[in-house]
């Protein structure tokens, strides 16, 4: 039977631990730029060569929400409607800046699912963790990503 057969809750409950192939990523500077005019910050650092030359990091970085632009992958079998997916939350943790111009690896682990009832049903919860690694496989970045499906959106309606 597969995952799809299943009811959406089991699946659910079952893939808690899966995980994303790799996928590599490069920080590239044209999609700093257009990252931080469309957010609003054109702090230096993320657009003045030799203005980030001058700083403790030596070089360009990366807002820190630019990972939001990349691919993390997607977990295979994982049921998620195409509509109707409320963003509960999203937070990063960082050992260091994301440099223009270095690749990153990238992947997502599905972290855990749990239900609360609200006054519209039961909420299904889904808690991801996306990570970047550098190419020798230091982390860079962490975000923990949360995913609420209403009880009709986890049924399958999203009208």
């Amino acid at each position: 039977m597969s995952p799809a057969d299943r009811g959406g809750d089991q699946v659910l409950d079952e893939l808690v631990g899966a995980r994303s192939p790799i996928v590599r990523n490069t920080v590239e500077r044209g999609a700093v730029r257009k990252f931080a005019q469309a957010i609003g910050d054109l702090n230096p650092l993320y657009l003045d060569e030799e203005a980030a030359a001058r700083s403790r990091w030596g070089r360009l970085i990366a807002p820190p929400t630019f990972p939001r632009v990349f691919d993390f992958g997607s977990i295979p079998d994982l049921p998620l409607p195409p509509a109707g997916i409320i963003h509960g939350g999203q937070s990063y943790t960082y050992t260091r800046p994301l440099f223009v111009g270095e690749d990153v690896l990238c992947h997502t682990m599905f972290r855990e699912t749990y239900e609360r009832r609200g006054s519209a049903g039961t909420l299904r919860f889904l808690v991801f963790e996306r990570v970047a690694d550098d190419s020798s496989g230091e982390r860079i970045v962490t975000s923990r990503d949360v995913l609420i499906l209403t009880e009709k959106v986890a049924a399958g309606v999203t009208k």
